[in-house]
């Protein structure tokens, strides 16, 4: 019975720092194109869900 309380599982911060990523990432982008923008946002978001569900697929 070793469950993680909700504030203990820092495994779901990978989502908002992927986004981030993407964010700062798509900020070199910007000037080129806004659609380039928006797929490095995606992407950060996208690879953050990735990270998150592996990360919480091994406590389990």
């Amino acid at each position: 019975m070793n469950q993680t309380s909700r504030w203990d599982d820092k495994s779901t911060w990978a989502t908002g720092g992927g986004l981030l990523m993407g964010l700062g990432a798509g900020f070199f982008f910007l000037r080129e194109s806004a659609l380039i923008f928006v797929g490095c946002i995606l992407l950060g978001l996208g690879l953050g869900l990735m990270v998150t569900s592996i990360l919480s697929r091994g406590k389990g």
